[in-house]
């Protein structure tokens, strides 16, 4: 397994970045008592956040999706000033009237396709991509993007080619099928699927979370298990870490801002199954600003994660603006939620930025 490449010095040429809100175009906020304590690190950084609908039981029509976004806005209480983006979450059996519906009655603001068993939550996912095709011819015409949860789950496919299995048998057999259908190909992990959004054309983007550019697969095993490292997609070798690098900080518009944060408490973690899922919405945005700042990029923070995001979808940007400072700033241990806890990443690290606010002008 490839070692970690050599970090390059970060840059001392900038010790303030002010840019505009942010917004997280992939986050788990999950519901009742979870919701309520994990929901303010995302709204406290970002204006707006497309909401996984991935819940038990999961976000299938548009009336769940309304009574979602109501909690979410309770939680987060109504000064926050951040805006939940929601998500259809597609079944076997999805009733395109209702997508139809919510996107006409501004519920949704795109759409979830998880393959079956894929990850956490996911068992009502899609089982037939064929028998979804007048979903997806639908989603086309009313112009609704589609997220892609993009691995291939057959058992004979090892879990380090998933991600390069379903472009070839899913992701670029769609594309071609459906042209005019906007695709997010979410949380992308490899530099296969770097080179495949980079000649699909103006209707395919990725995100790309902070955990992905941080760390590839040697991470999960670093003197033992280290299971809040654990996601799906799980991290892989180091040359694929180092394509997501430069993708996502190279300025192209096709690459933005998904943290895919995934809230678990440590003992859904720590287990002899352990979920699926880093919980990284506490320091997002520094870790995003340590990574640029190292790859010598921090002119292009603002583009990656307050602008092209909002191009692909259509939506303006934010016009308030945030700052970000060169300080020293640790990271708490752990985050209590209720009598347990989750451990957010990065615990018990020192970042060298801190996300400080919103900024006049």
């Amino acid at each position: 397994m490839t070692a970690l490449s050599p970090i390059p010095a970060p840059s001392r040429a900038i010790d303030r970045l002010i840019i505009r809100q942010p917004d997280d175009w992939h986050v788990h906020l999950r519901d009742g008592p979870m919701l309520k304590a994990v929901v303010a690190y995302t709204a406290r950084q970002f204006g707006r956040a497309i909401i996984m609908p991935n819940l038990t039981p999961p976000v299938t029509t548009a009336g769940m999706a309304a009574a979602y976004r109501q909690r979410i806005v309770r939680a987060a209480g109504k000064d926050s000033g951040f805006t939940p983006l929601m998500t259809c979450y597609l079944t076997d059996h999805t009733d395109p009237a209702d997508l139809r519906d919510g996107r006409k009655r501004g519920i949704y603001t795109a759409v979830k396709l998880y393959p079956a068993h894929a990850t956490t939550n996911s068992a009502h996912g899609v089982t037939d991509m064929e028998k979804l095709a007048p979903v997806f011819a639908t989603i086309e015409e009313i112009g609704l993007p589609l997220l892609v949860h993009g691995e291939a789950t057959s058992p004979d496919v090892d879990i380090y080619d998933r991600e390069a299995v379903f472009i070839e048998r899913t992701l670029a057999p769609m594309a071609k099928r459906f042209p005019g259908l906007k695709i997010v190909f979410e949380h992308i992990t490899t530099r296969d699927a770097v080179a495949f959004v980079r000649t699909a054309g103006p209707t395919m983007a990725a995100t790309i979370t902070p955990h992905h550019l941080e760390h590839n697969r040697n991470a999960m095993f670093a003197g033992g298990i280290r299971p809040h490292l654990y996601c799906l997609p799980v991290a892989k070798r180091e040359p694929h870490r180092l394509a997501l690098r430069e993708a996502a900080t190279s300025g192209d518009a096709a690459f933005f801002l998904g943290t895919d944060s995934a809230p678990h408490k440590r003992e859904a973690k720590e287990a002899a199954c352990g979920c699926a899922g880093v919980f990284c919405a506490p320091m997002a945005l520094e870790s995003y600003a340590k990574t640029f700042d190292e790859e010598g990029r921090l002119d292009r923070l603002e583009a990656f994660a307050s602008l092209n995001g909002p191009k692909f979808y259509g939506l303006p940007v934010n016009e308030k603006r945030i700052a970000l400072v060169r300080a020293a700033t640790p990271v708490a241990a752990e985050v209590k939620v209720g009598r347990s806890a989750l451990v957010p990443f990065h615990a018990g690290a020192t970042l060298n930025w801190r996300f400080e606010g919103l900024v006049a002008g």
